[in-house]
């Protein structure tokens, strides 16, 4: 089963067992998070909704995404200029590479996040709960466009 899969049966099965409703929405909306790796806008999610449902609310598609965070099946990435932005695929902390021209977000494998963050826990004596580590700059694709 492909990953963005798994992820999607994972969401259904996590709000089955609360007993939240599944309705075809919200079921569209887990897809999208779950299959999405340019960690979308709430507007962004209700365009592609709307696609097959045009009768759906923006008010659904904010309280399902409210819901997901609630449950920590989806990583919520807040930006004081750009509104927040959604990683349903990968829901934990990890570091981003933010393209400060065209705002796109990639998630680089860094494997080596671990350790520092057990050594800080080491050296501070935190309990170190949750990070945020965003890398800022200009992509590839921004930065031929410039040339």
């Amino acid at each position: 089963m492909p990953q963005n899969e798994s992820r999607l049966a994972h969401m259904l099965d996590k709000l089955k067992a609360q007993h939240f409703r599944i309705t075809p929405q919200r079921i569209e909306v887990l897809r999208i998070l779950a299959g999405s790796d340019g960690h979308p806008s709430v507007e962004t999610i209700y365009e592609e909704v709307r696609r097959d449902f045009p009768t759906t609310s923006l008010a659904t598609v904010y309280k399902t995404v409210t819901l997901l965070k609630e449950l920590n099946e989806v990583l919520e990435l807040g930006f004081p200029e750009g509104g927040n932005r959604y990683d349903g695929a990968r829901p934990y902390p990890h570091p981003h590479l933010i393209c400060t021209t065209c705002h796109r977000i990639i998630d680089p494998d860094l494997e080596s996040l671990e350790g520092v963050t057990r050594e800080l826990a080491s050296e501070t004596g935190f309990q170190i709960i949750s990070h945020r580590l965003d890398f800022f700059g200009i992509c590839p694709e921004c930065q031929e466009k410039k040339n």
